[in-house]
Parts: structure tokens; C-alpha cells; sequence
């Protein structure tokens, strides 16, 4: 089963009858060009604005990108023709691969492993219980087909990635609670692909029994695929030295969109592969980390950018009218009957409070993602399917309206804090030294960790391992046994391969614990390897 639709005809990238700024067709030339950049960087940059405007105000900045691609449609003041579904669906399945491999990249495994049981189970069997749960109210309330009705099941069942990821990483919540919805919403997009791929053929669907098989035999090919991927690409990157630290990032979006590619060549899931890639890649301490994260985060938000205008460009605000009561209906019949229903069901083999159990059914945040699902019908000729996009467009808006901002509110009612260490993490980035087999790390003390007061021979680096020069307000000198590191301080350190991970974590332990971590319980274990003095 393919994910990627490609069109049978070749399109204009502006749609059938238009330009993008609503003239008639014209072969692309320089001026043309200079007018598009010029376009694309006001929108940028008034994406760029927006995002300052969401996080005073609580919106989820998505609305606002949609905004911004309504207000240049053909009823906003831009009067910019596009229906092409086609291209939005090519595009729209690019940025989510880009999206993807951004959150699997800052989805820490530590946080994630505990629950991962849980995350599947709501992947899998919470999908299964909120398509069908929707799709019945869908048509035994609102009245739609069968087959209508079980496409939008399926569409709204997944919850959006990047609205997730923006949400949480906002919100102080236990890292049970954020590992459990953040990999659910890498998880749960690659069968619900494979559904509305499967409702949205033409003709019965059939035997789905075998449907559930196709569906667990393309996630574990995926799963393979990205797993060997990521594996491979992060013994690659740490043990060959570049002559340039901007082409590790380059190289790590390379890797991981090799996984999307490969799975999806295989008939596997590429969604799953380009997640759990990243997912290996960002927990294998390469060198330069910060600029990879940087890089990809810097990506993440033009993919997230440029998929809502498009999405927006592609909606008639005048046509939602008439399907805006549906999808009212819709969303209360997901949000209050099949999400919660789902997330009880799913993690009833697990203990949780329901305090938790709560905030995970209200904190099923949708996105761009059903919005591009629902291009999936329209693209294969489904009978109605703008009535079913319009509906998914609604639902989504008026949702995630709802729920994003209403979300911290929700967690401080239930009491659910965070649980994190108060200590602030330390910046650290690595690079290789291949012919000296080792590795020069770069620190920064931040102005919440405990290093602060403590002397350098009281970090107590293991054997192979010590702090070379120490860079203080502009400053740099040779630290002494006795030197005292302060907040703000830079420190460069040298170590061997062999103890590389072990003075990695050495130094976050003293960040979280000062410098009795290790001899006392809690904060920081005590190294296992051999003291220097």
C-alpha cells in the first residue's frame, strides 16, 4: 500500500488556472521569481511574528499560519487561486517527514522508555477505538455514508505531531504523561495512513482481517528499516570526523529521510522509519549536537509554516458554512466519547492514576496532519470528499482552539506538575578528534546548575579525561585544581573514547547533584570508572 499519491497528470504548481498571485498562466520567468521570493519572505516573516503573538496570547501558532494562508486565498484580501490537492498532498507529506524527524530527534529515550507500552497500545488499539467510535457518530448523528463516515474516523484518530511537540515542551507535565503523548504522536500516524489510504479506494473494503495484517506488517517493516537506519547512520557520524561541523546536521535530515524513503520503498511504514531514526540518532550523543538540534528545529518550523498557508490556500472559507455544524458534532463525539474511551481501554492493562488518564484524553491535540489525511479522498475522487475536508478543516481549527490553550489550565486542576530535576541541563557539544581518539566537549554551566561553587578537582573526572581551559566573560585561561567554576562559564574538556560517556555524565550529575553527587543517594550515580586526583 502506497503512502505517497503521485498525480497522473502533471500539474502547475499554482493550480489549474492561476498563478499564485491570481493572474492567468505564464511561462515562470526571473520577474515571476523575485515576486514569489519576495512573497515567500513576507510570509516568513509575518509566520515568524505570529509565533511571538501565540506564546503571549496561549493560540496554537497553527491557527494563525492557517490564518495567514486564508486571508491570501481567493476570499481573503491575497485573491489567490489554489486547489490543488495533489500538491498539497506531495508537500503536505514532506513537511510531515521533516516534522517527524525534528520530535524524534528531542524525544529523549529516558523519558520515552518507561512509557512506550502505553504509547503503542494508544497507537494501535486507541486508533482502532476512536475510528470506530467516530465513525459511528458520524453517521448515525450527523447522517453521513458509511464510507464518509469511517474516512473521517480515521483522519481525526491521529493526533498531530507538531502540535503535540509544541504543546508539551511548553506545559510542566510528568514525563510519564509527556514520554506516553509524545510517542503516541509519532506512532499512531503510520496506521492511520494505512486506513484512510484503504477506506479511500474505490470499491468495498474487504476482508479486514487482512487489513489488520497489511497494517502490522508494514509497521514492522518500518520499524526494521528505521531502527537499522538511525542505527547505522549514528555509528557512521561518530566515528568519522567531518571536515565541517554545519555538515553534521545536513547529515542527520539526510539519514533520517533516508529511513522515511527506504521503508516506504519497501511497502513499510516511512512514517514510523523516519520517527524512530531520529529517535535513535537523537539519543546517541553526536558530535555537535546543539547545531543538529538548531538545524532541525530551524526546519521543523518552515515545514510546520509552509504546510499550514498551503492548507489554508487550499480551503473556501464560504464553502465551510454548511459543514461547520457537522463537524461541531464530530469534534464533541471524538473529543468527549472516542478519545476518552480509547485512552481507558488502551491503558487499562497499565496503572495510572486517572488524573493522568484525564489529561492524556483532553491532550489529543489535532493538526495539520488529519488536514493533510483528508487530501487523501479528494486526490482518489471519493464521492463528497470536499465536504469531508471541509468538515476536517472545521474540526480542526475549532479544537485545537479549544484544547491548546486550555491545556496548562487542565494540568494545574488536576495538580499533574513536573518531575523533572530543577537543575537545568547542561549545554554540551562534542567534537571528534580522530587522530588523537578522542573528543573535545564543549560546556556551558547555565544559571540554574549546581557546578556553580564547585572547584574543578571536585568534579572528579575520570582517568583520561580533564577540563583544559575555562572561557569567563570573554575570558579564557587554564583552570587550576582550585579553580572555582561560576555560572556562565564555558569549559573546554578533553577526553579519550573510552571514558568519553563516562565524563559526559559525570558532569551532568555534579550539574544536577553539586559536587557530592555520587556520594550521596539521588541526585547523580556515582562514576564507575577510576578517579584522577
Amino acid at each position: 500500500m502506497k503512502y505517497l499519491v503521485v498525480p497522473r497528470r502533471p500539474v502547475h504548481p499554482y493550480g489549474p488556472s492561476r498563478t499564485a498571485f491570481g493572474g492567468r498562466k505564464q511561462p515562470l520567468t526571473v520577474h515571476h521569481l523575485n515576486q514569489l521570493l519576495l512573497v515567500c519572505s513576507l510570509v516568513l516573516l509575518i509566520a515568524v511574528a505570529a509565533v511571538r503573538i501565540s506564546s503571549r496570547s496561549g493560540l496554537p501558532s497553527l491557527l494563525l499560519y492557517l490564518g495567514i494562508g486564508v486571508a491570501m486565498g481567493q476570499d481573503g484580501i491575497g485573491n489567490v487561486s489554489f486547489s490543488n490537492a495533489e500538491l498539497t498532498q506531495v508537500i503536505g507529506y514532506a513537511a510531515l517527514v521533516v516534522i517527524l524527524a525534528e520530535g524524534g530527534l528531542g524525544t529523549k529515550w529516558k523519558e520515552i522508555e518507561p512509557a512506550l507500552p502505553a504509547a503503542v497500545m494508544l497507537s494501535l488499539a486507541g486508533v482502532a477505538v476512536s475510528v470506530g467510535v467516530t465513525a459511528a457518530g458520524a453517521h448515525y448523528v450527523v447522517g453521513l455514508e458509511w464510507r464518509q463516515a469511517l474516512i473521517i474516523g480515521a483522519v481525526v484518530s491521529s493526533t498531530d505531531a507538531a502540535a503535540v511537540f509544541s504543546v508539551l515542551r511548553k506545559v510542566p507535565l510528568p514525563s510519564r504523561v509527556t514520554g506516553v503523548l509524545e510517542a503516541e504522536s509519532g506512532f499512531n500516524d503510520a496506521p492511520v495512513v494505512i486506513l484512510v489510504v484503504a477506506f479511500s479506494t474505490a470499491g468495498p473494503v474487504e476482508h479486514w482481517y487482512a487489513l489488520i495484517g497489511e497494517i502490522a506488517l508494514e509497521l514492522a517493516i518500518g520499524a526494521a528499516i528505521g531502527i537499522a537506519v538511525g542505527w547505522l547512520g549514528s555509528f557512521g557520524l561518530r566515528h568519522v570526523a567531518l571536515p565541517a561541523s554545519g555538515l553534521y546536521p545536513i547529515a542527520v535530515m539526510a539519514i533520517a529521510v533516508t529511513a522515511y524513503a527506504a521503508g516506504a520503498m519497501a511497502h513499510g511504514s516511512g512514517f514510523l522509519a523516519v520517527y524512530l531514526a531520529s529517535m535513535v540518532l537523537g539519543n546517541a550523543k553526536l558530535p555537535h549536537w546543539p547545531a543538529t538540534r538548531g538545524f532541525a528545529e530551524g526546519l521543523g518550523w518552515i515545514a510546520q509554516i509552509g504546510m499550514f498557508v498551503l492548507l489554508g490556500l487550499l480551503v473556501t472559507p464560504h464553502d465551510l458554512v454548511d459543514d461547520a455544524w457537522p463537524a461541531i458534532v464530530i469534534g464533541l463525539v471524538l473529543t468527549m466519547v472516542a478519545r476518552p474511551l480509547s485512552v481507558v481501554l488502551s491503558l487499562l492493562p497499565f496503572r495510572m492514576p486517572w488524573q493522568e488518564k484525564a489529561l492524556m484524553s483532553w491532550a489529543g491535540l489535532r493538526g495539520a496532519v488529519p488536514i493533510i489525511l483528508a487530501t487523501i479522498p479528494m486526490v482518489n475522487g471519493v464521492e463528497d470528499s470536499t465536504r469531508i475536508f471541509n468538515i476536517v478543516f472545521v474540526l480542526v481549527v475549532v479544537y485545537t482552539l479549544i484544547q491548546g490553550p486550555t491545556l496548562p489550565w487542565l494540568a494545574r486542576k488536576l495538580r499533574l506538575g513536573s518531575d523533572s530535576a530543577s537543575a537545568a541541563d547542561l549545554g554540551i557539544e562534542s567534537a571528534p578528534l580522530e587522530r588523537l581518539r578522542g573528543h573535545l566537549l564543549s560546556v556551558t554551566i547555565p544559571e540554574e546548575s549546581r557546578m556553580h561553587g564547585v572547584e574543578v578537582s571536585e568534579l572528579r573526572m575520570p582517568s583520561g579525561a580533564a577540563v583544559t581551559l575555562v572561557v569567563r566573560e570573554k575570558q579564557s585561561f587554564v583552570p587550576l585544581p582550585t579553580t572555582v567554576l561560576r555560572h556562565g562559564d564555558e569549559l573546554l574538556v578533553v577526553a579519550t573514547d573510552q571514558v568519553r560517556d563516562e565524563a559526559e555524565a559525570r558532569l551532568r550529575a555534579v550539574a544536577q547533584g553539586g559536587k557530592l553527587a555520587g556520594w550521596l543517594s539521588g541526585n547523580g550515580a556515582p562514576g564507575r570508572g577510576r578517579r584522577a586526583q
